[in-house]
């Protein structure tokens, strides 16, 4: 791989390409991945699974410029054999509820009573997301006997979680009157709820996921690195950050931080860069349960971190 190849590839990486353009890319580290997952979902031992995605996660990152060409080469296909991994296990979990679902050939949807119930709960108008009202959630959900089909249903078009009134009430008052900054904000969801509660935040994604997700205008087209440096922000939010992502390390670099708040999933290779969380010495790390379960559905196992730099009063 030449050095103009080997640029042009990191580039590439950072527009977070897809599962099926990794593979049509690099076919034979699919091949390999593939055959690994396929002997592990075999043997049906779940931990084994995990040990593996966290095994990948634990070989470095995208190399740097200062290693060879040989270990930068290595480094690069291990990183791209690290997000296959990850990539695909996602899809083989929404593959395997929308089988617990009942569903196994055809299109899944909802049936008519279970979709109006789950449209009126979640939704404004189609999948216009709405703060849900914890009280209607938890009054009528019950009903609803075909929750797992929703995350399925919803995931392909870039909703990982519905959030709460409480929830966005809870994250108002935690910025207060700082200066906000939302990064990977997909559609902008969580930034126009805070907004609604008179929180000042500006919502930036780099628009990579343009195949699934619908962008406002108002969504600035910044990668997480630009964003932070353009705004400087005093707290930072963000909701389900790509698995092994390479940009939430410079949230803890950028000097004027003094909170970021993570929303995912108690599963940890499910998001974010847990390298990076783990290694960076500057914040608190806490997973806040209050929060947590203001997520839903419940099913998901969603879950809140809170970063707070040491020495502040974040």
């Amino acid at each position: 791989m030449k050095q103009e190849g080997y640029a042009k590839t990191l580039e590439w990486l950072k527009t977070n390409p897809s599962l099926d353009e990794l593979c049509a890319r690099y076919p034979s580290e699919w091949a390999a991945v593939q055959q690994e997952i396929s002997a592990i979902v075999e043997r049906g031992v779940a931990e084994e699974l995990k040990a593996y995605l966290e095994r990948l996660s634990a070989q470095p990152n995208k190399p740097s410029s200062g290693d060879s060409q040989k270990n930068r080469e290595a480094a690069l296909l291990q990183f791209i054999r690290s997000r296959m991994a990850h990539e695909s296990v996602k899809k083989l979990c929404l593959s395997t509820l929308a089988a617990d679902a009942g569903v196994t050939k055809g299109k899944l949807r909802f049936n008519l009573f279970n979709g109006y119930i789950a449209q009126k709960l979640l939704f404004f108008r189609g999948l216009e997301r709405k703060p849900v009202s914890l009280f209607w959630f938890r009054l009528l959900w019950p009903l609803v006997w075909q929750k797992k089909r929703l995350m399925p249903l919803v995931q392909p078009r870039g909703i990982y979680c519905f959030y709460t009134r409480e929830l966005v009430e809870a994250l108002a008052g935690m910025i207060a009157s700082r200066s906000c900054l939302e990064i990977g904000a997909g559609d902008g969801t969580l930034t126009r709820f805070l907004k609604n509660q008179g929180v000042e935040l500006i919502a930036t994604d780099n628009h990579g996921w343009s195949q699934s997700v619908e962008y406002p205008d108002w969504v600035v087209k910044l990668d997480a690195r630009e964003a932070l440096a353009a705004y400087s922000p005093q707290v930072v939010i963000c909701s389900w950050p790509p698995s092994q992502n390479d940009f939430e390390r410079h949230v803890f670099t950028t000097p004027s931080v003094q909170l970021y708040i993570v929303i995912g999933s108690c599963h940890q290779f499910a998001f974010g860069n847990w390298k990076d969380y783990r290694q960076q010495s500057a914040f608190e790390l806490e997973e806040d349960k209050k929060l947590g379960a203001l997520l839903l559905p419940p099913e998901l196992e969603s879950a809140v971190y809170v970063f707070r730099r040491k020495n502040s009063h974040a």
